[in-house]
């Protein structure tokens, strides 16, 4: 006995750690499968006779099946609550309405959504405010509307119940003009200015001198400008000039205008006024010139910088035109204004309407008019001789001039 015991010892020390460790497999493998059978559908048993191996569960699979039940079960629980704050929502809002507060009727699922990003109740409060006004606002308009659908079949009727008098008299003092006929008579206008009408070009090089929300201002003053000029009795043949396809200006022109950009009575050009105009036609309007500008010329092209400064850029346009050799001007507002505050750059409808007030009348008293009463205090004192002696005076002064510095000199004397 005594040397079976020592015999069996060591194989003892061997085989009863390998048996706990098989039995505590076989515990883990039992969990696993009771917790895969809960999660993963059945799947098809095979049968014990069959001569095939049993299909092993792959272990990706396994995990993609887990995530996907774990997302339903998150999403099902989001949604569930999503569902549980809007429906508290709207029972807050019924409350509110029932109280008397400022509730609108109907809401959409957005502005429901809006509402519950709100990060406290007086923001709620001012929402649901906003949209009880606007609510209002549209049943105002409705109002109004059926109102006055309800005046003219009211009017209609009276008519119809008049009884005739034979022929309706149809003749009056004035012809009633509606917007269509407005439109056409404007555009025949234009059309004769892109023709016969005297250019006016906005130089459009200066959108990397400007802020974006300077350049927004600068197209608004561009659309006031072009406004003006249709409307006018004699309109010019306005240039776009400088404007890059797919530039910052054209971009903010296209926005604007929408499906009228194409169909607008100017020409919008990349090229520059001197490719287009020859040079000593061409004077360049600008508050930094030293050339103060007398008359109006009606054989120049003028040009003016589309150009909004904020900054108090000076000089810039001034440069430009020195560097292209062209001439320069600046309106004579210290001839004719008592100058107050700020700098004497104007804006481009201003400017616009300026020229073309000088272009139809010639005085220069009527034309400032369009500049802004707070950067002046009024009009200079009217000099004793007027606008038409001073002309005078200035031919007889040429024509002396001209008699004197002639070589036939005896010719004048007889």
């Amino acid at each position: 006995m005594n040397v079976t015991v020592r015999f069996l010892r060591p194989f003892a020390r061997y085989l009863v750690p390998y048996t706990f460790h098989r039995t505590r497999s076989n515990s883990y493998s039992r969990v696993l499968q009771r917790y895969v059978s809960s999660k993963v559908p059945s799947l098809p048993c095979h049968n014990k006779d069959s001569t095939s191996p049993p299909e092993q569960l792959e272990l990706d699979g396994w995990k993609t099946t887990m995530k996907s039940s774990i997302q339903e079960n998150g999403v099902s629980v989001v949604s569930d609550k999503d569902e549980d704050s809007l429906a508290a929502t709207r029972e807050l809002i019924e409350m509110w309405r029932l109280l008397g507060k400022e509730v609108p009727e109907h809401i959409t699922e957005e502005e429901l959504k809006t509402l519950m990003e709100c990060a406290s109740k007086s923001a709620k409060k001012k929402y649901l405010r906003y949209l009880y006004g606007k609510e209002m606002m549209k049943k105002a308009k409705q109002m109004k509307k059926e109102m006055k659908a309800a005046a003219r079949e009211e009017a209609k009727r009276a008519r119809s119940l008049e009884p005739s008098t034979g022929e309706e008299q149809r003749d009056f003092m004035f012809l009633r003009l509606w917007d269509r006929q407005t439109n056409i008579a404007l555009g025949w206008k234009g059309v004769q200015a892109m023709q016969f009408g005297q250019p006016l070009v906005f130089d459009m090089a200066y959108d990397n001198y400007m802020k974006p929300s300077e350049l927004q201002n600068t197209v608004s003053q561009l659309l006031e400008s072009e406004g003006w000029n249709r409307r006018n009795v004699d309109p010019f043949h306005i240039y776009f000039c400088n404007l890059e396809v797919d530039g910052a200006y054209h971009r903010e022109l296209v926005k604007r205008y929408g499906e009228k950009w194409d169909k607008l009575l100017l020409t919008a050009t990349e090229k520059s006024p001197v490719d287009l105009f020859p040079k000593d036609s061409i004077i360049y309007l600008t508050a930094d010139s030293p050339n103060v500008m007398t008359t109006f010329k009606h054989d120049k092209i003028y040009i003016i910088g589309s150009f909004v400064d904020k900054n108090t850029q000076t000089g810039t346009s001034l440069a430009k035109a020195k560097r292209q050799n062209l001439a320069t001007e600046c309106l004579p507002l210290d001839k004719y204004l008592q100058w107050d505050v700020g700098n004497k750059n104007l804006t481009l409808d201003q400017m616009i309407r300026i020229l073309l007030c000088l272009k139809n009348t010639g005085n220069w008293e009527e034309a400032l008019k369009f500049v802004p009463r707070r950067k002046h205090t009024g009009y200079l004192e009217v000099p004793e001789h007027s606008q038409a002696a001073f002309r005078k005076l200035k031919k007889t002064k040429t024509l002396n001039s001209f008699r004197k510095g002639s070589l036939n000199v005896h010719m004048w004397k007889r």
